[in-house]
């Protein structure tokens, strides 16, 4: 298969013109030899590469999660690199004096396929700027890593919007980041010119390891296709006081805390009854992030049958359980997250308010999935205009 970065620089001016052109990415912006869009771009003779932007993590993916990413030049081709991540709100958006030098907006950055994961979020952001700017998007289409069919999680209410949920998208949402385009653009109301460059012989039911694509990590913390099977799910431990394996090898797969045993976990997790995965006991002693250089009671996940695996079902289950056997060990996260310091993160992760509400009520995990999967009839409605791929 080939994807839209490829497809594109086979006739740049179809899509181009003669246009200035800005570039959203990061190190996943390669074709299949690993060359990167900055250089194939600015190298085509039919490119008027301009300006460069930066998602969370940078250009060059090297920060830590909510790190500030300070502006720079590219040192091969010169080119300023403009931050879309910085300390506050506004700095997630190109500003106007940024787009006024370019025509066309390019965004190629590989998803994840959860809604959490806030390059979607900058795609949005860059879209409602250049509605603003009357200006062109151009997405080019990757693969979802994580296929096109199997959707888990729910909306977001009003008033927890966040670059982890700006729209009422569920947490694994299959589709592609062209196909989120689409979906905001038409359904949700952005209303800029975009134009899609689609990918090459990519199929619905196509996890990444059957397109024959390189990996690259997305970021620092999602190394391989391992991590984000279980990302729409883990990743609700960042709204808890539990470590989700950041500062270890395998983040996300691996989770933990001083007070946890893993042996009692993996026992109550077994009566879950949860498809496709085994809980493995083990220790982790973190080197940043939460717990560093403290030794936790821990658990790994290993997903034995991906397509059976529910990761945002089992994500919850690890809450419910820890909370049934710590009560008053585990706590949610009260510090300021993804630039909001007035609800709880969890709040912003699940989208409703009344998930953390029933899993500190004691409620059972048929009852919080059920909650926690209401609110998609916007996403429900509008999926099937932006599709795609077959």
């Amino acid at each position: 298969m080939r994807t839209g970065l490829e497809r594109l620089l086979d006739d740049p001016k179809r899509w181009l013109g003669q246009a200035r052109v800005g570039l959203v990415a990061n190190p996943t912006t390669i074709d299949r030899r690993f060359n990167h869009g900055v250089d194939l771009l600015h190298a085509h003779a039919d490119v008027d590469l301009r300006l460069l932007f930066g998602p969370e993590h940078g250009i060059r993916g090297a920060a830590q999660d909510m790190v500030e990413i300070p502006e720079a030049r590219e040192p091969l081709t010169g080119l300023p690199e403009i931050s879309l991540y910085g300390e506050t709100v506004e700095s997630l958006s190109p500003s106007g004096e940024h787009l006024s030098r370019i025509d066309v907006l390019i965004f190629d950055v590989q998803d994840v396929g959860a809604r959490y994961y806030t390059y979607a979020a900058t795609m949005a952001l860059c879209m409602r700027a250049a509605k603003e700017a009357k200006l062109k998007v151009i997405v080019l289409d990757r693969p979802n890593p994580l296929g096109g069919i199997q959707i888990e999680g729910g909306g977001v209410q009003p008033g927890l919007e966040s670059v982890c949920g700006l729209y009422p998208v569920p947490q694994r949402h299959a589709l592609t980041v062209g196909e989120l385009a689409w979906l905001y653009n038409d359904s949700f109301g952005i209303g800029c010119e975009l134009d899609v460059v689609p990918c090459e012989g990519w199929c619905r039911d196509h996890y990444y390891d059957a397109c024959h694509l390189p990996w690259v990590m997305p970021s620092p913390n999602m190394p391989t296709l391992d991590t984000a099977l279980v990302y729409p799910g883990m990743c609700l431990l960042e709204g808890t006081n539990l470590s989700e394996g950041r500062g270890t090898t395998r983040p996300f797969e691996l989770f933990g805390a001083p007070f946890i045993d893993g042996r009692a976990l993996a026992l109550e997790l077994g009566r879950y009854d949860l498809s496709g995965v085994l809980f493995r006991p083990c220790v982790i002693e973190p080197t940043f992030h939460k717990f560093a250089r403290q030794r936790c009671g821990a658990l790994q996940l290993h997903v034995m049958d991906r397509l059976a695996f529910n990761s945002f079902r089992t994500g919850l289950a690890v809450l419910i359980a820890v909370r049934k056997l710590w009560p008053d060990e585990l706590a949610w996260r009260t510090q300021p997250y993804e630039f909001r310091d007035d609800v709880p993160a969890i709040d912003l992760l699940t989208g409703n308010v009344a998930v953390r509400e029933a899993i500190d009520g004691g409620e059972s995990l048929d009852t919080v999935s059920e909650i926690a999967s209401s609110g998609t009839q916007a996403y429900d409605a509008g999926r099937a205009k932006a599709l795609l791929y077959d």
